[in-house]
């Protein structure tokens, strides 16, 4: 099997409209399941590089309610991503087996909270700190790593950057990748 080759990209002022439309999909194939969803992720800051893949997170009252409509999802293209984090749902859509979106669907009370958002907000308020990221993610693709090493290999500047972010809000330190099974 052939290593998945990341490409973080320049800026592409279409991925707010791509968001805008896999939103709108969504909550018409689902209507009222998702109290909230929102563009996340590099893609979802003004001027940042970003491998082109959109994320969504969307926030359910329960998280069993998208599990038993799932069906719902494959429809759309999103199929179901198991990676372990124990308090969420992941679904990703590819084409060609190239990602072109990915969903994080977590639960409503979590949703203030949530690491993912509380960061897109910190890079589109503070554009040094985004471009400082940007900068780390080039050189990283640049080195050719594996996906889960490129991940890893940004967690220390998230890290920090995140709990810059959550102390400006009130909110304590938490690790920036959540905990999995074991």
């Amino acid at each position: 099997m052939a290593r998945r080759t990341i490409h973080v990209v320049e800026y592409d002022p279409a991925w707010p409209a791509r968001a805008a439309a896999a939103i709108e999909e969504l909550e018409q194939a689902l209507p009222g399941v998702m109290v909230e969803i929102e563009h996340i992720g590099s893609t979802a800051v003004p001027g940042l590089a970003a491998k082109p893949i959109i994320d969504l997170m969307a926030a359910v009252a329960d998280l069993e309610i998208v599990e038993r409509d799932e069906e719902t999802l494959a429809a759309l293209g999103y199929h179901r991503h198991f990676n372990g984090m124990v308090d969420r749902l992941l679904y990703v859509r590819a084409a060609g087996g190239v990602r072109e979106n990915i969903l994080h669907v977590v639960t409503l009370a979590s949703w203030p909270t949530r690491n993912q958002r509380i960061l897109r907000d910190h890079l589109r308020e503070h554009p040094d700190d985004a471009e400082q990221y940007a900068r780390l993610k080039r050189a990283i693709a640049a080195a050719d790593v594996a996906p889960g090493d490129y991940a890893r290999a940004k967690t220390a500047l998230i890290q920090e950057m995140t709990d810059r972010a959550r102390a400006k809000r009130g909110l304590p330190p938490v690790p920036v990748w959540e905990k999995t099974e074991r």
